[in-house]
């Protein structure tokens, strides 16, 4: 992997799937030689919300909202062409996509996901109060944080300083909430591994379709190649740490909804780092000097 690729990508993230398995086959195990764990873990709940879990999820939600530019939001808001379809792609095409390829390939077998034919009775305010809690909580936090150290210690030492020592934590609290969650899930991946197989293939798909057609799509806008990387990969990425929250908060952690959520970090961060492989490749082919001037 060239200095390119790697530049900025620390020794944790660079071996994210490597932690992933580890997190999950220690999350397996744990669950198999304790199994009153579940239990336990189970009775520290809410309704359907794990406090364990939760705290997790709040945790590894808290260092993205820290390091965002919150000043440059102005600048972005100004070039409407790019946030039009940034918002298409992620909003429409995106959820277009998976839906079809969840038709495809679950359209008989329903209960893969967790549902059973049309019948789901989940409420607006059920996913918007889980929302608010897991996107609000950390938003906050992070805007709160971002506004006062800057203030006091200033941009640069945030940006050199803090930002590089809260950056694991995202990354700890994912690996913490993953052997949680597979300390429950251990057993059903055992017996049915093929399922996590079935279910990381619509997956793949997704994320290949959307990034070359956003990519083909940008790059005939005329964008420049570090817009139309953006954009395609947040419309390819997915937000798996909010859908995990929401899965757990919902339907609870024994769910398959939460089991499926939960793959979906294993199979983005390979695919995702195979994409920036990729990427590079395209700009050689498709971009100069001249034509990258907008960036």
């Amino acid at each position: 992997m060239s200095k390119e690729k790697t530049q900025g990508i620390g020794f944790l993230n660079n071996f994210l799937t490597l932690w992933i398995f580890i997190a999950m086959a220690l999350g397996i195990g744990f669950g198999y030689l304790f199994p009153d764990f579940s239990q336990w873990l189970s009775s520290l709940a809410i309704g359907t919300t794990s406090i364990p879990i939760a705290i997790g999820l709040i945790v590894m939600m808290y260092p993205p909202f820290a390091k965002v530019n919150y000043k440059g939001l102005g600048k972005v808001l100004k070039d409407k062409k790019a946030l039009t379809v940034s918002i298409i792609a992620s909003w429409f095409f995106g959820p277009i996509v998976m839906f079809i390829l969840s038709v495809l390939f679950f359209r008989n077998e329903p209960n893969m996901i967790g549902l059973k034919g049309t019948d789901i009775h989940v409420s607006i305010q059920q996913v918007a109060s889980t929302v608010a809690i897991y996107l609000g909580i950390p938003f906050i936090t992070g805007l709160l944080t971002k506004l006062l150290f800057e203030k006091k210690k200033g941009a640069e030492w945030y940006k050199k300083v803090f930002v590089p020592k809260i950056s694991p934590v995202a990354l700890i609290a994912l690996l913490y909430t993953i052997i949680l969650m597979f300390s429950f899930k251990g057993k059903y991946i055992v017996e049915l591994p093929l399922d996590t197989i079935r279910i990381a293939i619509p997956l793949v798909l997704y994320f290949l379709v959307v990034f070359f057609v956003m990519f083909f799509i940008c790059y005939k806008f005329g964008f420049g190649y570090k817009k139309t990387v953006s954009i395609s990969m947040i419309a390819s990425s997915n937000n798996f740490e909010l859908a995990i929250a929401v899965a757990v908060a919902i339907f609870g952690i024994n769910s398959k909804e939460a089991f499926t959520a939960v793959i979906g970090p294993l199979i983005e961060v390979p695919v995702m780092l195979g994409l920036v492989n990729i990427a590079l490749l395209l700009k050689r082919k498709y971009y100069d000097a001249e034509h990258d001037a907008d960036v």
